[in-house]
């Protein structure tokens, strides 16, 4: 998957394993590490990769904190459900 690319859109993160997601976690702090140090010397030609790649490290997290707390998004609430009856 590419980091800061709708691949990591938070659907596509309820696939994954936990290995994977962890695996996916290192390869983004990797890649910020990476944006930073160009940034710093100046030959980051895109700066709005830095926050797409924020961003992506912010939705694993969210993913790893919900599988950790039980939170689960897959099951639709009976309100969304139901239909109204005329």
């Amino acid at each position: 998957m590419a980091l800061g690319s709708k691949d990591l859109a938070p659907a596509k993160l309820r696939e994954l394993g936990d290995e994977e997601l962890v695996s996916q976690l290192k390869e983004a702090k990797q890649e910020l590490f990476n944006l930073r140090f160009q940034s710093a010397t100046g030959q980051l030609e895109n700066n709005s990769r830095l926050r797409a790649v924020r961003k992506d490290i912010a939705r694993l997290y969210t993913e790893m904190r919900e599988r950790e707390l039980g939170i689960g998004r897959d099951a639709k609430t009976e309100s969304d459900s139901d239909e109204k009856v005329s």
